[in-house]
């Protein structure tokens, strides 16, 4: 016989957990066990008065932003409405049944205010990376770098001539980081040519042309990870330009450094990162294996020789052409002392020119200038190790495990949601990516760590 309902009868008392409707292989009871909130609120106690009415637990809110990211919630005004519904969004929460969900708006007061001037977002990011060195998946042997453009909120359709400045009526919070960072390397002052359209509404945000598609406003997120699990062990947020991510790559390594003891023997990029100043601070100031390709432009299409077919005697510092002829940074004594560099941090050989005149080899070396010249960098010898790490095996292995980052950067734009910000400035980009790598390295941690090696926290 078919049964039938006859009616909803409500129950004077409900015996109900959520506890027990949170299943133990969910991702957030993970998340649960390695993340230890305790500290937050010490964090945060400077920056609440003695006096007034008892704000929202910060507590609460960290732990919502951590499940708007985890789970691909791009709105704050969405999220709280999902926490609302969600049993197990409400668990992780500490909700309960009956707990009120804050306004969307206590998000944008809070980041505008208390968590930016307590760095508490780079406080939390921190504390999953000293979970990941305390748990072993952090090796700190090898490290990778890279970074990838986020499109930035900010219409293209709008944008003015970069040469014709901010139009006057521009105003805003997101204008007045972009005056705060024009001399920040890793800004404004990463290179002195003027972008070619600037947005009103978010002008930091660079126009970029980098990829096959249409040019669009970005910031670029860096990221510098331990090879070993593909742990972010840093985040930095710049413009979009190849020097300013250099700049955040120094800053990247100096501060884990600083923050968590780690002395990288190597490290792995691309050949953005292959300048030649570049690779000498890896090796002579931080003593770091570069394997990476050098940026070189030396090479020549026209079959003439290149440099490479120059020898270099580092006793006697001349080179040697293919004729056998010795090329040095100068021919004739001066009575006043020249510098032997230039601006550009490079030194000149040149030949004699009745040596070239008389030449076997001259058409193949120097057919239009009368004599060879070759430029040569100050860090030529961090260039040299380069060239020769290069060819080893641990190279091939470093070129291969570089991979992982680009994996990282993908999984944050197709799980993780994070194509297109939704805050604006360099402080809002800053927030994102920060919050976006603290999930990454807990869904890291929850996927490589057993549940039975965590005790769960409260």
């Amino acid at each position: 016989m078919m049964g039938e309902r006859t009616g909803v009868q409500e129950a004077l008392f409900y015996g109900f957990s959520l506890e027990q409707h949170v299943p133990d292989n969910h991702l957030l009871r993970s998340i649960d066990r390695l993340m230890d909130f305790s500290g937050i609120r010490e964090h945060l106690r400077p920056f609440y008065s003695l006096m007034g009415y008892p704000s929202i637990d910060p507590e609460l809110l960290i732990r919502m932003l951590l499940i708007g990211y985890c789970m691909g919630i791009r709105s704050e005004r969405r999220l709280c409405e999902e926490v609302h519904l969600n049993l197990a969004y409400r668990w992780f929460c500490q909700l309960g049944l009956d707990g009120t969900v804050p306004d969307h708006s206590t998000f944008s007061k809070n980041r505008h205010g208390r968590f930016r001037e307590s760095n508490l977002l780079r406080e939390v990011f921190e504390m999953t990376v000293r979970r990941c060195i305390e748990t072993g998946l952090v090796g700190g042997e090898g490290f990778a770098v890279d970074a990838s453009l986020i499109r930035a909120d900010a219409n293209r359709q709008r944008a003015a001539p970069g040469d014709e400045g901010l139009p006057p009526d521009a105003a805003g919070r997101a204008v007045k980081e972009y005056l705060a960072v024009l001399d920040d390397a890793a800004f404004g002052a990463s290179t002195p040519v003027v972008p070619k359209r600037l947005s009103p509404t978010d002008p930091a945000a660079r126009y970029s042309a980098a990829t096959p598609n249409q040019a669009f406003f970005s910031y670029s997120t860096n990221y510098l990870i331990d090879l070993r699990h593909a742990v972010i062990v840093d985040v930095e947020v710049t413009t979009s330009v190849r020097q300013a991510e250099v700049t955040a790559q120094r800053r990247m390594i100096e501060r884990v450094q600083q923050t968590f003891g780690l002395w990288p023997e190597r490290l792995a990029a691309d050949g953005a990162y292959g300048d030649a100043a570049n690779l000498a601070w890896l090796v002579e100031d931080k003593g770091i294996e570069p394997h990476i390709p050098v940026f070189d432009k030396s090479a020549r299409n026209d079959g003439t020789f290149a440099r490479s077919d120059f020898t270099f005697d580092h006793e006697n510092d001349f080179y040697t052409c293919p004729g056998g002829l010795q090329l040095r940074t100068s021919n004739r004594n001066f009575t006043r002392p020249r510098s032997l560099v230039d601006k550009d941090g490079f030194i000149r050989y040149r030949a004699r020119v009745k040596d070239c005149s008389g030449c076997e080899f001259r058409q193949r070396c120097t057919p239009n200038i009368p004599a060879r010249k070759i430029m040569r960098s100050v860090h030529e010898g961090a260039r040299d190790m380069a060239r020769d790490i290069a060819q080893t095996d641990a190279y091939v292995t470093s070129r291969r495990q570089r991979k992982k980052v680009e994996m990282l950067f993908a999984h944050l734009k197709r799980i993780l949601k994070l194509d297109r910000l939704r805050l604006r400035g360099p402080n809002g980009a800053r927030d994102e990516f920060l919050l976006a790598a603290t999930v990454q390295n807990l869904r890291k941690m929850a996927k490589l760590m057993p549940v039975s090696s965590f005790q769960r926290t409260t």
